[in-house]
């Protein structure tokens, strides 16, 4: 006779089956079984991280277990960056059982890609060239320093008109070269996010930087 356990995993397997095939192209869907976290995903539904069956469980899961126990809470629609610099928006929820310990991790991903690149598209036509002074500034109020150089990048991205994980690589050295001019690599940690959301890696950053530099100094920028 099927556990109480089993039944639940197998429920959530159809589940996941069902959201990923509303959005096939664009949605992941993940059941973890936390009791083996070497290789914890049980079932996963779409392809948008390029994990597979048999996965670890994610760093987040475990640090939310360490902290919190199985009084952690579920997270909605929190946004998120894959390997390669793609935006996702995700979800976690804790499966308990009736003892209220925590056996299971549904998690969805969303690739933003698409639907970011559309509305930066769609920008041209409600975009404005300054405010009602004519200063077109832009002031983000942010809560933390991380914030401050995601408002950044984003606005440096908005330039572009493309997510990261679709430029071209002249199209990262200018979004790079935008970010150098806000001031963002003087800022602690500064590097590490804008490398993770352009989905390059620090010394990727690095050599962008000197390209800019050397093509500053020639005169071809």
């Amino acid at each position: 006779m099927m556990d109480e356990k089993e039944h639940i995993f197998r429920l959530l397997e159809q589940v996941a089956q069902a959201l990923s095939a509303m959005f096939p192209k664009n949605m992941e869907v993940v059941v973890h079984d936390v009791s083996r976290p070497n290789s914890s995903i049980r079932h996963i539904s779409g392809n948008v991280t390029g994990r597979s069956k048999g996965g670890p469980v994610t760093d987040l899961v475990v640090r939310s277990l360490h902290v919190e126990g199985n009084k952690c809470r579920d997270s909605h629609n929190y946004r998120t960056t894959s390997s390669d610099g793609r935006a996702l928006k995700s979800s976690t929820v804790f499966i308990r059982d009736r003892e209220g310990e925590v056996f299971a991790v549904f998690c969805i991903n969303l690739d933003l890609t698409d639907y970011l690149n559309a509305s930066r598209a769609l920008e041209m036509f409600t975009a404005v060239t300054s405010d009602f002074n004519g200063q077109g500034r832009v002031e983000t109020f942010s809560s933390s320093i991380s914030e401050t150089i995601e408002s950044l990048i984003d606005q440096a991205v908005a330039k572009t008109g493309r997510e990261p994980s679709t430029m071209s690589m002249d199209e990262r050295i200018r979004t790079v070269a935008e970010l150098g001019n806000s001031g963002v690599f003087k800022i602690k940690g500064g590097i590490d996010l804008v490398a993770l959301r352009l989905g390059v890696s620090k010394c990727t950053i690095y050599n962008y930087l000197k390209k800019i530099e050397t093509d500053q100094m020639a005169g071809r920028i």
